[in-house]
Parts: C-alpha cells; structure tokens; sequence
C-alpha cells in the first residue's frame, strides 16, 4: 500500500490540480465553463445515497416531526417505514450512517450572526431549512420517543382500569393535531386553507405530478381573505375498465344553495355501478350525455378564481374530475426521479404513519443508537433503551469522543451544549440583522438632472426586482435616488448593471450606504454567492404570470431543472415579477442564465444570494425604521460576552467552533447522511427559529473540501 493511501484511506487521483475559483462570478466565463463541464463529465460509476429538498415547503420550516420521518426512513428504508412527506432520499441503502450534530443554545439568527465565520458549514451542506423553536423535549421529538401521558390519579386497587365515563377523566387535548396546529379559539378562513406542501402530502392532483398528465388546470389567481365564498363539493364515482371515473357531481354555495348537481357517463365501458355507495344505477345513468369534458368547463365557469373549495376526501373527488393546479415544482420531482433510474411514486398510495421511534427502528434492524452528551445535559433519552449513551465532562470531551466512536455506529447523535447569548443581546442582534439586511438592499444612485424623468427612473429600478420604497435625495447639490429593494439580488444586480452608466444623458453611481453594518459587504456577497445552496440556483427579474406555462413549454432548453420558486405576496396572495431557478449543478444554472437573459426572454438576472429558507425567515422580521444617519454602535454586553461558548469572543468562538465541526465532518466516512442543528432558543423575551443544515457526505465532496 502507498504511503498516502495508508494515512487517508484514500488512493490520491494524479495529476489532478486544485483549482482556483474567482471571487466575483461575473465575467470569468471560460472560468465558469471548464468548471461546469468539469461537474457534469464527472458522473458516478455507481449508486450513491443522494437526496433533494425540492418538495420543502413555501416557508421552508420542518417540524421536529418531519425531521423524525426522514431519520426513520434513513434507518429502515421504505420497505418498513413511509417516505419522509418534505425530502427525497434516494438509494437509501447505500448510506453507510446516520450522525445528527446538535448545537443545544444556538439559533438560526446565531449561523447569520456569525456567516462568515461558519465556513465549513454554509460551503459543505446543500440543504438548509427552518426549524420552529424549541419544544421541552428537542431529543425526544426529533427520535419519535413517546411520552408517557398521566391521565389522573385512579382509585387505589383500580390501577389497572380505566373509568367508563368520560367525566371521570379529565382529558387533555392540548397534544391533539388539531388543537395544536390550529389552537382552542375560532380561526379565520386562511389559516384552515391546506398549504401546496400539504396538497403535496395528502395526494391531491397537481399538474406536472406523473399521474396528472391529462388533467385539466384550473388557475387559481384571485386573492383568498376571510371573505372568499364557500363552496361544498362531493362527486360519486363507478367502477369502469379503467378504474374510477366520474358518474355525479354536486356543488353547493355556503348559504346552502345547489349550483350543480350533474349526472356523468363515464368514457369507458362500466363493470360496476357502485350502487349501495352512490345509488346510481344503469336506468339512472342510460339516457345521460353529459361527459366529463362537459364538467371541466362548467366548473371553470362557476367557481370564481378567489373560491374555496371544502369536502370531504376532497382530493379524491378531485382526481375523478381530472382538475388540478399547475405545478412545476412536481414535474421537475418527477424529472429528477427519472433521471436517477427510480420509479415514480405511486400518489394514490396512502400508507399508515407507523408511531414507532427512531430507537426502535434500530433496534429492528439489531443496530443501537450513540448518544454523546455532556454529563450535564444528560436527558431521557440517555435512559433509553437501545441507546448507547457517552458521558463526558466537556464539550471537547465530546469532540474527541465523537471523533472516535461515531465511526463504529450506524445511527450517531452527537450534542454539544453551547452558552447562548442573554436574551437582551439576542434581542439586539435581532434588531441588527433587520437593519443590516435593509442596508444591504438599499442602493443610491445619481447624480441626476433637476428635471429627470422620475416616472421613468422609478420603471428602470424596478426591472432589477421588487422596490419597497424609492425616496429622491435633494440634500446634495444633484439630485440621487434611495431605492430600497425587497431582495437583496435586486439590489445587487441594479449596482452591476447601472453603475458607471449613462442614465438620461449622465453617468451615474450606484452604490450602497457606507455605514459599519455594511464595510463587509462586498465579502459578505462573494461568499453567499459561493454557498452551497445558492451555487446552482439563479434569480430572475420581469418574470409574468405566464413565465410557469412558457418556461414548462421550452423545458428541453434547461437541463438539470429542480425546481421553480415563484414567491407570492404575502398580503394578496398574487405572484411577484420575480423567481428563483435551481439546478442540479452550477453549470446548468449558468447555462440557463444566458439562455433567459438573452433577447428572446428580455429578463434580468444573476446567481442568487439568499438561501431559499432565509427569505421566509427575513418576511418574518418586522421592518425597521431607521432616521437617516444614525449610527448603530456594537452595545457593550456583545463585547463582554466572554461566556459565549466559554471562549473568549462570540466572533472567534463562532470560528473555532466551525472548524471543530469541520474535523467531525471530515472524520466521518463517505456515503454518511449528517444533519447539523441548531435547536434555537426559547425565554422569557421570545423565541428564536432553530436552522437545520443537511447532507450525504461522499468521496468527491471530500476531495473538493480537503
């Protein structure tokens, strides 16, 4: 064995050179293009576990539950378990393990804090998502172990029983799905509405699905309030040669009014009318004429585009009215199944969520789980059985510890326990997020002539991307413009394209605010360009509401197509003139971006900048206002945090932590599915959204991070 092989376990490629890859992405195209066909020669010579978060929610925030359905899927397979309903994994039997890393005190708000001090973490993990806020019990939700629920003291000698009153028990409902997604109190109208994640989940016919290819879309564009009419929809179905198909349709308004009540005969030759569920019989149905194309277009033209529809196995009855909403992001799932050599899944396929934990998984399989923690922070799961539990005295204890057992478990949950920052310090870093955030969306622009045309100004910034607010500045002896962008990729592709041009006959700036939120920004922007989840995906500006149907139209032009991101407004519910694009590989995504940005297309864009789960968390943040000028000065209790991760800076405890990480990482062998999280932070002064970052570790990514 060669000397290099004995100390990495890894046979070294000759001749092969590490490249060098350009800060700025503009303008280095021969760059770019050897670094895209470099990508896309490189296939693998053989199965490897992979996985795609293109199915995540609008918000983009998983429930510790879903995480659980994705731990027990990577554990069993789907032989046992369902798939998880929010990620693919595929090959699932070619992970080698499972290791989740918990950073207990820290929150999504802390890995954004100190961005560019996690290097390792943003550069090597693709898949990044919002966590709600800490339970009382983050191991115990996220590895599915069940509470022991008390119902109440019983009688003595009748432990054994329970009561056959129900007012002899006193039942708690506040664990009910119902009451905790929805509370105790009445909810308006939107809040009871079923998300597209949730229309994902429970099967319901969405265009581009690969069952849906012949159903008819049904666009969906007026804005739902709580005002938006009601509308009772129930169809009856018979047995035919090829399977259910519609024999009755009935809709009903909210007052209780019938709108349609239609008999059907089905295309196809009828084996069974299904008379003892839906009283229709052949005499019934004999002289009818009326066919399901018929149907379609009745209902295009009844239901107004903001209606509510309400049923019960209400995506049934959709289904045997072949309807459905136009849906990219299913088609480009399906692509991608494709693509891997994998059959599609079967939509109609309910299968019972098995309430089992993540210990009993393993235990089914002969396998136990490692649990490394502090003696301190030691939980109920330390007590559990089938779980190996390591107890150390130190953080680094348990680094070192990690480093060395990891390798021996199949299924690893490595936790840290890492000093938060006191609640009013959080509070302000919050607040100095929001405005750093703002600051970096907000460009000036000028000089300009006093009797510039600020109708025709206002049209030229907005075709970079959505404008918030465009205020015009006469302090200065010319008049500029503040144009504060709702995204930061507008802003930064207004400074690329109209700084140092001719605007009206004069050539202008555009630059950012220079105040000391914003001194890094230049660094800040090159390194979100290069993380791992923005690397394959592309921003678009001037996007119509038809851009959905005309890109699905030209598919064959875009190669590698994952998914489409178009963001609505969160007020009205109406499609914003923007998009996000993301591709397989970086070279696929550039492609496409000269492809859109060309003529035929006459849209704008660049490489995007924001992870997709930033975006939902920043909407959330309430605006800040700011008077111009004002200074904002680190508050004292940052500088003296010396307990932040008993180290003795939160910026260098940030870093030092990173790279701790970082040699866990590389310690880990190839084909090993790795979840960091950060659980977030729960008190007296509120909660703070924990961030999830995921992975497959494989020999080519080491390669590259080596």
């Amino acid at each position: 064995m060669e000397p290099e092989k004995e100390r990495t376990g890894r046979t070294p490629k000759k001749g092969r050179k590490r490249r060098r890859v350009p800060n700025k992405l503009v303008g280095a195209s021969e760059v770019m293009r050897d670094r895209w066909d470099l990508e896309e020669r490189q296939q693998p010579e053989a199965k490897k576990a992979c996985l795609s978060t293109i199915l995540l929610s609008d918000t983009r925030e998983i429930t510790h539950g879903q995480l659980c359905e994705l731990l027990k899927y990577a554990v069993l397979g789907k032989s046992s378990v369902p798939k998880p309903s929010w990620c693919q994994l595929f090959h699932q039997n070619h992970l080698n393990n499972v290791v989740v890393v918990i950073l207990q005190g820290m929150s999504q708000l802390h890995f954004y804090r100190f961005y560019l001090e996690f290097g390792l973490l943003r550069k090597a993990f693709r898949h990044k998502f919002c966590l709600p806020p800490p339970s009382s019990d983050f191991l115990a939700d996220i590895t599915g172990l069940q509470k022991k629920q008390i119902i109440g003291d019983l009688p003595k000698g009748m432990e054994g029983s329970l009561p056959s009153s129900s007012s002899e028990v006193s039942i708690n409902l506040q664990n009910d799905p119902i009451v905790k997604k929805y509370g105790s109190k009445k909810v308006s109208l939107t809040r009871c509405l079923l998300t597209k994640e949730e229309m994902k989940t429970y099967h319901f016919p969405l265009q581009g699905f690969p069952d849906c290819e012949n159903f008819v879309p049904i666009k969906c564009c007026g804005s739902i309030t709580n005002n938006s009419p009601l509308f009772g929809l129930d169809c009856e179905m018979c047995l035919t040669s090829k399977g259910r198909e519609l024999t009755r349709i009935s809709l009903v308004a909210e007052g209780g009014c019938c709108v349609m009540d239609e008999l059907v005969k089905p295309d196809n030759k009828i084996v069974d009318y299904l008379t003892s569920f839906s009283g229709i019989t052949k005499k019934i149905l004999n002289p009818v004429t009326t066919k399901l194309k018929d149907v379609q277009r009745q209902l295009k033209a009844l239901l107004p585009p903001n209606a509510v529809l309400v049923g019960h196995s209400l995506d049934l009855d959709l289904r045997a009215l072949k309807i459905a909403e136009l849906n990219l992001e299913a088609l480009a799932s399906h692509q991608e199944l494709e693509a891997a050599g994998l059959e599609p899944r079967n939509t109609a396929e309910v299968v019972q969520q098995l309430n089992t934990s993540v210990l009993e998984c393993l235990d089914s399989v002969g396998q136990k789980l490692l649990f490394l923690t502090r003696e301190a922070d030691a939980t109920e799961l330390s007590s559990s059985k089938n779980c190996q539990t390591i107890k150390c005295l130190s953080n680094k204890e348990v680094l070192e510890q990690a480093r060395v057992e990891v390798p021996l478990f199949t299924f690893s949950i490595v936790q840290f326990s890492l000093e938060p920052f006191p609640p009013n310090l959080s509070e302000e870093m919050s607040k100095r997020m929001k405005i750093k955030w703002m600051e970096m969306s907000t460009v000036y622009a000028g000089p300009f002539s006093k009797n510039c045309n600020l109708r025709a100004l206002n049209r030229l910034f907005e075709s970079f991307g959505p404008v918030l607010s465009v205020t015009l500045t006469l302090k200065s002896h010319q008049p500029h413009l503040c144009v504060q962008y709702e995204v930061l990729e507008g802003a930064q592709l207004a400074i690329e394209s109209l700084d140092g041009s001719l605007v009206e006959g004069t050539c202008i700036k555009v630059q950012r605010p220079v105040t000391e939120l914003t001194l890094d920004c230049d660094i800040l922007v090159n390194e979100l360009e290069q993380d791992s989840e923005n690397r394959g995906t592309i921003y678009l500006s001037g996007v119509s509401e038809t851009f959905k149907e005309h890109l699905l139209q030209q598919s064959s032009l875009f190669l590698g197509l994952e998914a489409l991101i178009l963001p609505k407004d969160l007020k009205n519910g109406m499609q914003k003139n923007y998009c996000f694009l993301r591709f397989k590989t970086f070279g696929s995504a550039h492609r496409a971006l000269g492809i859109l940005t060309g003529k035929n297309w006459k849209l704008k864009g660049r490489h995007a900048l924001t992870p997709r789960h930033l975006h939902s968390w920043l909407r959330g943040l309430p605006p800040e206002s700011r008077p111009p000028g004002l200074r904002v000065i680190p508050p004292p209790s940052e500088q003296e945090a010396v307990q932040m991760l008993n180290l003795d800076h939160p910026k260098i405890a940030a870093w030092r932590w990173g790279r701790k990480i970082g040699k866990l990482y590389h310690s880990l062998c190839s084909g090993t599915l790795c979840l960091i999280l950060l659980p977030g932070t729960e008190s007296t002064h509120g909660s703070l959204s924990g961030l999830g970052l995921m992975g497959i570790k494989d020999e080519e990514e080491s390669n590259i991070l080596n």
